[in-house]
């Protein structure tokens, strides 16, 4: 079994073009499946059978106490290895055939208010940030980070991958590598490009088009990791009382444009989603928040009476 989990892995990572994170949850999620099949005594291929698969359900919700998505996923995995064994010939059918899976959590995205992205904004500014501790020289470098996260709604994984040359500065677009290696262009906005322009010109290191354009302290790329340690540093200099990550900030940048007026399909685009269906969730948060708005504003609302 392991091995043919790994020809699998394999298959998805150069076949499909999967990202390295991507394929690191699928092996995670396949060996868990496979030493819950050992423990069970399950043969395969003879006992990779319906019943194994419910049993397996059962055992996430149940006594693993996994979150409806997490269990969605997990059954993700094994449903695709399952399917890539039939397409190899070593399964006959389909198990997962006649069970169906949960359905997803709808949970809508924490997003920050335009007031506290100004906040973050302020608080952060290079010329605000105090000296000490020989981190001032990365201030440009951090503020440059959250305008681009911002003002683009990138993923980390696709900030990191930046090079210099993907920013042009002349017509306000940079060139992403998102999902699944799919490249796209993404407009970018002239604060944010200014601050690129400012951090490039305080840091040391090379500024050619192949440099990565944000770097860590030593001067090598800067990892996803380095980035959410970075935005949750920021977070606490603005005096945030929650921890933030990067994707808060890619949030903000949907919800706000639609709030604004933006169409789905545009931000649909600009996201880099595959489905519209994905971009929809901001449309709920937005009507949330026009609720909200008419409740505290409207004279025969509930929470007006009740002032």
């Amino acid at each position: 079994m392991k091995v043919l989990i790994e020809r699998f892995l394999l298959h998805i990572k150069s076949q499909l073009n999967f990202s390295r994170h991507t394929v690191r949850a699928y092996a995670a999620d396949l060996a868990e499946f496979a030493a819950y099949a050992e423990a069970e005594g399950a043969e395969f291929p003879a006992g990779f059978d319906r019943h194994l698969m419910r049993a397996y359900m059962a055992m996430l919700q149940e006594e693993r106490k996994n979150s409806r998505n997490t269990v969605i996923r997990k059954v993700s995995s094994a449903r695709s290895f399952i399917r890539w064994l039939i397409a190899e010939g070593k399964l006959e059918s389909d198990p997962f055939a006649l069970l169906r899976a949960p359905k997803k959590e709808k949970r809508l995205p924490r997003f920050l208010t335009e007031g506290e992205v100004r906040k973050l904004y302020d608080y952060n500014a290079p010329a605000a940030v105090p000296a000490g501790g020989g981190k001032k020289p990365l201030a440009p470098r951090d503020y440059a980070l959250l305008a681009l996260l911002y003002s683009a709604g990138l993923r980390r994984s696709e900030v990191t991958g930046l090079n210099v040359g993907d920013v042009d500065f002349y017509s306000g677009f940079a060139r992403v590598m998102g999902k699944g290696s799919k490249e796209r262009l993404v407009p970018v906005g002239d604060k944010a490009l200014e601050a690129l322009r400012a951090y490039l010109s305080s840091r040391p290191e090379g500024r050619t088009p192949a440099r990565p354009l944000f770097l860590n302290a030593r001067g090598g790329r800067l990892s996803g990791h380095g980035l959410a340690l970075i935005v949750k540093k920021l977070a606490r200099q603005a005096r945030f009382a929650r921890s933030l990550n990067p994707h808060a900030l890619r949030h903000s940048f949907a919800t706000h444009l639609l709030d604004h007026g933006c169409d789905l399909r545009s931000v649909q685009e600009m996201l880099g989603h595959k489905n519209l269906e994905t971009t929809q969730v901001y449309t709920h948060v937005s009507l949330e928040r026009l609720k909200e708005v008419y409740e505290k504003a409207h004279p025969r609302s509930p929470k007006k009476r009740g002032a």
